[in-house]
Order: C-alpha cells, then sequence, then structure tokens
C-alpha cells in the first residue's frame, strides 16, 4: 500500500479507536514536552514512548520512512546548518572558512533526532486519524473559542481539506514528474538555479491541476447545501472511552519521566 504524508492508514489498533479529541491533545502535549529535554536521554524517552505508540497502531516503520521523502530536505537543512554554525569542540574537518567539530556534529546529530521525533509523532496522529474525525476533534476542541466569534468550524474545515490534498497533490507531482522525465527532462544535472528551472514545467500543470481540484471541491460541497455551522448536525458523535483515559495516564507517566530526568540527570 502506498501511503504518503498526511494519509490514512486503515488498520483496526487500538491507537486507531481512541477519540480524535484525545489524539490531538496528546500529540500537541508531546510535540511540547520534547522540548523540554535538553539531552539524548531525554530524547531517547521520548523516542520510545514513540516506539510504543507505533507499535500498538500497527502501523508498519517502513510506510513511516517513506513518508520522509516529502520532508527529507528539510532533515538534511537542519543537520547541514547545525554542523557548520556550531563551532564548539575539536574540529575534526576544515573547508575554507567552513569548519565540522565534534560539538557541532554532536549537536546537529540531536537535533536532528529531536526532528525525527517530531515529524513521526505528527505523521502518528494523521496516520491513525481520519480525516472527518480529525474536523470533528478539532471543531470541538475549538468550540469554546465560538463564543468570542471564532469560526472554528471553518478552521477545523480548512485544515482538514488541507491535510486531506497532501497526498494527492504529490501523487500528482509524481505523475507530472515521471512524465516530464519520458518527454526527456532532466532534473539532475546542472548548478542549483539550473534545476529550479527545470521543475517549472512540473509546477505550472500542479497549480492548474490543484486549482481545478479545488474549483470542483468548491462545486461538489455547494450542490450538496453546505453552508458551513449552520444548524449542522453530526451523524458520528464523539464518545471517549476506558482507552483515552488509559492514554491519558499513560502521557503523565511519560510526562513524570521526562520531568525527572529534566531536573535530575540534565540538570
Amino acid at each position: 500500500m502506498n501511503i504518503s504524508l498526511g494519509q490514512y492508514y486503515p488498520v483496526d489498533s487500538v491507537v486507531h479507536r481512541l477519540d480524535a479529541r484525545i489524539k490531538i491533545i496528546l500529540t500537541i502535549c508531546f510535540l511540547l514536552v520534547v522540548f523540554i529535554s535538553k539531552t539524548f536521554i531525554g530524547n531517547m524517552v521520548s523516542f520510545l514512548a514513540l516506539a510504543l505508540v507505533i507499535y500498538l497502531s500497527k502501523i508498519p516503520f517502513k510506510i513511516i520512512l517513506r513518508s520522509f521523502r516529502g520532508v527529507g530536505f528539510l532533515l538534511i537543512f537542519t543537520l547541514i546548518t547545525n554542523m557548520f554554525f556550531n563551532q564548539n569542540g575539536k574540529i575534526l574537518l576544515e573547508l575554507g572558512f567552513l569548519k565540522i567539530t565534534a560539538g557541532g556534529l554532536i549537536y546537529s546529530g540531536r537535533m536532528l533526532f529531536r526532528l525525527f521525533i517530531l515529524i513521526v509523532a505528527s505523521f502518528m496522529l494523521t496516520f491513525t486519524t481520519q480525516s472527518l474525525d480529525f474536523a470533528d476533534g478539532l471543531e470541538a476542541l475549538l468550540k469554546p473559542l465560538k463564543k468570542i466569534k471564532f469560526p472554528a468550524h471553518e478552521i477545523a474545515m480548512i485544515i482538514t481539506i488541507a491535510l486531506r490534498f497532501i497526498p494527492t497533490i504529490m501523487e500528482e507531482f509524481e505523475k507530472i514528474k515521471n512524465a516530464q522525465i519520458s518527454r526527456g527532462a532532466d532534473f539532475e544535472s546542472g548548478n542549483i538555479i539550473k534545476r529550479v528551472k527545470n521543475y517549472i514545467p512540473i509546477l505550472i500543470p500542479l497549480f492548474v491541476s490543484s486549482f481545478k481540484r479545488a474549483d470542483e471541491l468548491a462545486m461538489a460541497m455547494e450542490s450538496r447545501c453546505y453552508r458551513g455551522d449552520i444548524n449542522r448536525t453530526k451523524l458520528k458523535q464523539l464518545k471517549t472511552s476506558k482507552n483515552d483515559y488509559l492514554a491519558l495516564i499513560l502521557f503523565l507517566l511519560y510526562f513524570l519521566i521526562i520531568l525527572i530526568v529534566r531536573f535530575t540527570i540534565e540538570r
């Protein structure tokens, strides 16, 4: 099964059956807690907690790694910038005015590991939550803000549609790129400016296709009399179960371990 970034992975697991509201809250809290840890030990605790979630979700790890194709440039950029701009420690390699030091290498590796955890945690939310459930959960969490005229339903719908169309646009990108390669297009040779120019024949039809899909979606929603949050009811009501409360308890245990590590080992 070809699963890409932002796409739901259909499998029956305890993580998939959790309330969407609980998953959104725990994911946001997990991302915030990762920033508390400053050393490799704290990040390793977060990684082990995330590995447990992956195991319980029954999602093959190769599926998660395959999704990194869309964010590989971000990881490489983070590694290179932290490696060259952190000059602490012994110099290992010197390339003109650029220096690679032991401290910079360790720091860049730790930052890359932390970024890997953050991205995988975000992947797990979309892999285990259907788009409609995600929209309902996000809208429910934003519902208290409606008292101050905050468009909770509209914001949830926009975010859900954006996440839904990420894998579609990426698949369209690959199709157009392969079609251009079959016509003799070269995307590998030349300097960086030439490579960027070579992608113009891909970006233009991709934008045209995206606007066409957006127009079709708008017409489909209008034909079904979609009027936003006005007198709207839901067929599926979100309900919490004992597994949701168990997930909250496990997260509190993980958070307690992070605090112990933060104020003892990392002190």
